[in-house]
C-alpha cells in the first residue's frame, strides 16, 4: 500500500509538471507570435532551462528584442561549446556583437563561421541561410562558394548563389552563375532559362527575356568557348524570344556549320519566322538549306517552302508588285513541273492558282488548272475540300454564282460538323446575301454564330447584324440589295463600279441605315488602290457620324494603322491608338492598340 501511494504521488507530480510545461509553452508561443517579447521571455527562460536545444531560437530572439545582449551572448556561447554543427551559431553571436557595438568581434565571428564550412549540404545550407536572414549576402555567397570547392562534383550551389546576387542587385554576377550552371551540366539549360525568366522579368513588348547583360555575357562566352554549343543554343533561344530573327539566323547558321548539320535547325527557325510573319528571314533560312545541295534530306521541302514564304510575303502586302507576283508564279509553275502533282506540291498548286485568279487577272485559267489537277491526281478528302472551296471562290469571281454554290454545298455536306464545312456553309450564306435572299442568309448566319472557329462565328455575327440593321426597321430591302451587289463587285475587283453603286444608295435612299457600312467598304476600296488619305477620311466619317455603330472600333483602329504605316504620321497614330484604349475599352483591338501605342511612345521594358 505504501509503495502504491508513492507511485501515485510521483505520477500525479509528473502529470502536474507536464501540464505546467504545456501551459507555459502555449503562453510563450502566443506572446511570441503577438510580438509581446517582454511577456514571452518570462516563459521561454523557464522552458529553455529545461530543454535548451528546443527553445534556444525563441529565447534568443526574445533576448535580442528586449535588448538583453549579455544573456544572448552567454547562451549562444554555451550552445557553440556544446554543439557539433555550430557554424551557424557564430552568425548569431556576431549579430549580438553588432548590437553591442563591437564590429571587430562581430566580423571575427562571421569569419569563424565561414572557416567552419564542411562538405555537408545540410550544414552549408543552414549557415548560408543564417547569413541570408540578416542580409549578409556576401558571407552567404562565400559559404556556398567554399561548399562548391569542397564538393565540386556533387552540388555546386549555382542557383542559390545566383539568387543571392539578385538580392544584392548584381545582375551581371547573377547571370554568370546561371551560365556557369549550364556549362557545368548542359541538362540545366531549361532550368536556368526558367530562373532567368523569373529573375530578369518578362518583356511583354519583345516577347520574353530582353536584358542586355544576359545577351552580352552570352556572346562573350561564345567567343571564348566556341566548343560549348549549349551556349549558342541559349543565345538562339534568347534571340528568338526577342524576335531578333536576323541575329538568330546568323547564330543558327554558324552552329549548323560548326556541327556539320543537315540544316534542320534552320528549317525550324524558318517555321518560327513564318508564324511571326518575318518572311524575309524565312526565305534566307530555306535558301541556306537549298545551298547545301540536292543530297541534303531537306532540299526538296526547302525549295517548296521558300516559294510558300514568298507567296505569304507578297500577298500580305496591300498592293504587291505585279512583276514580283509574275516571277513568283513562274517559279511556282516550274517547281510543280519539276516535282509533279503530289501532296508535297499541293500548297504550290493552290497558291499558283490563287495568284492567277486574284493578282494576274486570269480567273478562268486558274479554274481550269485546278480542275485539271483534280482529274489527274487523287487527293485526300481534306485537300480536295480545299480545292473545291478555292474553285467556288474563283467561280464567284467571274460571276458563276450557282457553280460556286454547288461546290460549297458539296464541301458542307462532306464536312457537316467540321470547321471546313462551317466555312463552306458561311460561303453559301454569303452567296444568298449577294443574291438578295437575306432571310435565308441571316438564318444560316444565326446558326453559324455558334461555330467552333472564332473567325467564322464573328463573320457570321457581323453579316447577321448588317442584315438586321438594314431591314429591321422597315421592310425595304432594295438598299441592302444594292449594297450586297457592291460587295460582290469589290470581290471581283471592279472597284469603280462598286463605288458608283455605293454612292447611288445615298442618292436614291436618303433614309437608309447603311451609312457606316458604305464608308467602311469605300475605305477598303481606297486602301486596295493606294488612296490611303481617302481611306482615312472614310474612317473619320464613321467616327464622326456613327461612333457607336458596328464599325466604330474597327474604324478607329484601322485609321491608326493607316497613319502609322502609310501616311507617315506616327504622332497622329499614337494619339489614335490611345483614343482606342479610352473610347473602346472592350474592343478586340485593345491589346494590339496598347502594344502599338507603347512601341510608338518608345517604351523600354527591362
Amino acid at each position: 500500500m505504501k509503495r502504491f501511494l508513492i507511485c501515485t504521488l510521483f505520477l500525479a507530480s509528473f502529470i502536474s509538471v507536464s501540464a505546467q510545461k504545456t501551459t507555459d509553452d502555449k503562453l510563450a508561443m502566443q506572446y511570441y507570435e503577438q510580438k509581446q517579447f517582454d511577456k514571452a521571455i518570462v516563459y521561454f527562460e523557464k522552458l529553455y532551462d529545461k530543454l535548451p536545444d528546443a527553445y534556444f531560437i525563441y529565447y534568443f530572439r526574445c533576448l535580442i528584442e528586449t535588448k538583453d545582449y549579455k544573456t544572448a551572448e552567454k547562451i549562444t556561447k554555451r550552445h557553440i561549446k556544446h554543439s557539433d554543427s555550430n557554424a551557424h551559431l557564430y552568425v548569431k553571436l556576431g549579430i549580438v556583437y553588432k548590437l553591442m557595438g563591437n564590429p571587430d568581434k562581430e566580423k571575427d565571428q562571421y569569419e569563424k563561421a565561414v572557416k567552419e564550412v564542411i562538405p555537408e549540404q545540410s550544414t552549408i545550407f543552414a549557415l548560408a541561410h543564417a547569413f541570408e536572414e540578416v542580409e549578409l549576402y556576401d558571407y552567404a555567397i562565400d559559404v556556398y562558394k567554399k561548399g562548391r570547392k569542397k564538393t565540386p562534383e556533387t552540388y555546386p550551389y549555382y542557383y542559390e548563389i545566383a539568387d543571392l546576387y539578385k538580392k544584392k542587385g548584381d545582375l551581371k554576377a547573377m547571370v554568370n552563375e546561371y551560365l556557369d550552371a549550364i556549362e557545368f551540366r548542359e541538362s540545366e539549360l531549361y532550368t536556368a532559362q526558367s530562373n532567368l525568366q523569373q529573375s530578369l522579368g518578362y518583356d511583354d513588348k519583345n516577347g520574353g527575356l530582353n536584358n542586355p547583360i544576359l545577351k552580352e555575357e552570352l556572346q562573350k562566352r561564345i567567343q571564348q568557348k566556341s566548343d560549348k554549343t549549349v551556349l549558342s543554343e541559349f543565345l538562339i533561344f534568347l534571340l528568338n524570344q526577342q524576335k531578333d530573327f536576323n541575329g538568330s539566323f546568323v547564330q543558327s547558321k554558324a552552329l549548323d556549320k560548326r556541327q556539320k548539320g543537315d540544316g534542320s535547325r534552320l528549317m525550324e527557325l524558318a517555321k518560327l519566322c513564318i508564324s511571326n510573319e518575318n518572311y524575309v528571314v524565312a526565305e534566307r533560312c530555306y535558301q541556306y538549306v537549298i545551298s547545301k545541295g540536292k543530297d541534303n534530306p531537306y532540299y526538296d521541302i526547302a525549295n517548296i517552302e521558300k516559294l510558300n514564304a514568298g507567296y505569304l510575303q507578297l500577298t500580305g502586302q496591300v498592293n504587291p508588285n505585279l512583276i514580283e507576283i509574275e516571277t513568283l508564279h513562274t517559279n511556282m509553275e516550274a517547281a510543280i513541273k519539276e516535282y509533279g502533282i503530289s501532296n508535297l506540291t499541293f500548297p504550290l498548286i493552290k497558291k499558283s492558282a490563287l495568284l492567277n485568279a486574284y493578282y494576274l487577272n486570269k480567273p478562268a485559267e486558274a479554274i481550269q488548272s485546278l480542275e485539271d489537277v483534280m482529274s489527274q491526281y487523287t487527293f485526300d478528302k481534306n485537300m480536295l475540300a480545299e480545292i473545291k472551296l478555292d474553285l467556288g471562290d474563283m467561280n464567284l469571281l467571274i460571276g458563276n454564282i450557282w457553280d460556286a454554290s454547288l461546290l460549297y454545298s458539296q464541301v458542307e455536306k462532306d464536312f457537316k460538323y467540321e470547321t471546313v464545312g462551317q466555312g463552306a456553309k458561311f460561303r453559301n450564306a454569303k452567296l444568298s446575301y449577294y443574291a438578295s435572299d437575306f432571310k435565308w442568309a441571316k438564318a444560316q448566319c444565326d446558326i453559324l454564330k455558334g461555330a467552333t472557329t472564332k473567325t467564322i462565328a464573328n463573320d457570321a455575327l457581323d453579316l447577321s447584324l448588317v442584315i438586321t440593321d438594314a431591314i429591321g426597321v422597315d421592310t425595304n430591302a432594295v438598299p441592302l440589295s444594292m449594297f450586297a451587289s457592291a460587295e460582290l463587285l469589290i470581290l471581283q475587283h471592279q472597284y469603280d463600279k462598286a463605288i458608283a453603286r455605293l454612292d447611288s444608295i445615298n442618292s436614291i435612299f436618303s433614309e437608309h441605315t447603311l451609312g457606316d457600312d458604305i464608308y467602311y467598304k469605300k475605305a477598303e476600296i481606297f486602301k486596295q488602290t493606294n488612296r490611303y488619305a481617302d481611306a482615312a477620311k472614310m474612317y473619320e466619317n464613321i467616327l464622326e457620324f456613327f461612333p457607336t455603330e458596328l464599325y466604330g472600333d474597327d474604324a478607329l483602329f484601322k485609321q491608326a494603322e493607316l497613319y502609322e504605316r502609310y501616311l507617315n504620321d506616327k504622332e497622329k497614330a499614337k494619339q489614335l491608338y490611345q483614343d482606342m484604349l479610352v473610347k473602346y475599352p472592350g474592343s478586340i483591338y485593345v491589346v494590339d492598340a496598347r502594344k502599338r501605342y507603347r512601341d510608338l511612345r518608345g517604351d523600354i521594358v527591362n
